[in-house]
């Protein structure tokens, strides 16, 4: 898929497409946006800090026409829906959404204060996806046109010590991107599920354990912008990951546990505190 066709707007010109984009404020989020940015698209910028997307749209110097700010979190669904059908009203049906906030702590599920930063990562992880994409899936099945990005992560591949409300958080990300592009294929509606390595931001630089083919948040952007507007409906990225991560996948239980036997874990949010 290249890019959208540019459609008339209201005033005669050709409006450029449009893109709505949770997590935006920071890392992979802001990346991409700056990506989509360059490539001529409008944006719709989506997070729990206003403040942060304002400043990030003012390094873009663009104006409402060129991008508008949605004050959400994705776990909470009122609100995150609420900005998806304000877009709409605002800005227009989007040609592109990536529901990509997310949250990562490490947790021991031996320890009863722990449940609370499960709930929570999965609330975010898996629920914030589904209710990004919830406004958008039945205008884009009308207009029969679409695509809805899913940010998923290697991590959910395969479960890793101390890492389970992650590592769950993920998979299931992933298997509800897979079941949703089922659903929405017959409606001309492009589901993709992005499935980034380690991707240098703030969410990965407290990781206390070496992070192979570690890569910038621009570079991942640019691979990821390449992926949404190419036809991929699923990317690992970089690409060697996507061999590791297959290779992980192949190994035996028991060959796999050992390998990740005394690995350091990522530490647990009240520890963190």
């Amino acid at each position: 898929m290249t890019h959208p066709a540019p459609r008339e707007s209201e005033a005669g010109g050709a409006a450029a497409p449009l893109l709505f984009i949770t997590g935006a404020s920071s890392g992979i989020g802001e990346a991409l946006a700056r990506r989509f940015h360059a490539a001529g698209w409008r944006l719709a910028l989506v997070a729990r800090r206003e403040r942060e997307l304002q400043r990030l749209a003012a390094t873009l110097s663009v104006g409402e026409r060129d991008a508008r700010v949605y004050v959400a979190d994705v776990a909470d669904a009122a609100a995150i829906t609420a900005a998806g059908r304000a877009c709409i009203a605002r800005q227009g049906l989007p040609d592109a959404v990536i529901a990509n906030a997310g949250i990562s702590t490490g947790i021991d599920s031996a320890r009863e204060e722990d449940l609370p930063a499960l709930h929570d990562t999965l609330q975010t992880n898996v629920f914030g996806v589904a209710a990004t994409f919830q406004p958008f899936i039945e205008p884009m099945r009308q207009r029969r046109r679409g695509t809805l990005v899913g940010v998923a992560s290697v991590a959910g591949i395969r479960g890793l010590p101390g890492h389970a409300a992650y590592c769950a958080s993920k998979a299931a990300a992933i298997a509800y991107c897979e079941s949703l592009r089922g659903e929405c294929r017959p409606f001309g509606v492009r589901v993709v599920t992005l499935v980034p390595g380690y991707v240098d931001t703030p969410l990965t630089r407290g990781n206390p354990y070496p992070m192979p083919f570690l890569m910038s948040a621009d570079d991942f952007a640019d691979a990821a912008f390449g992926a949404v507007t190419g036809g991929a409906s699923y990317r690992v990225i970089p690409w060697p990951m996507a061999v590791v991560a297959k290779l992980l996948r192949l190994l035996p239980n028991a060959l796999f546990d050992r390998a990740f036997a005394g690995r350091p874990r990522k530490p647990r949010r009240d520890a963190a505190r």
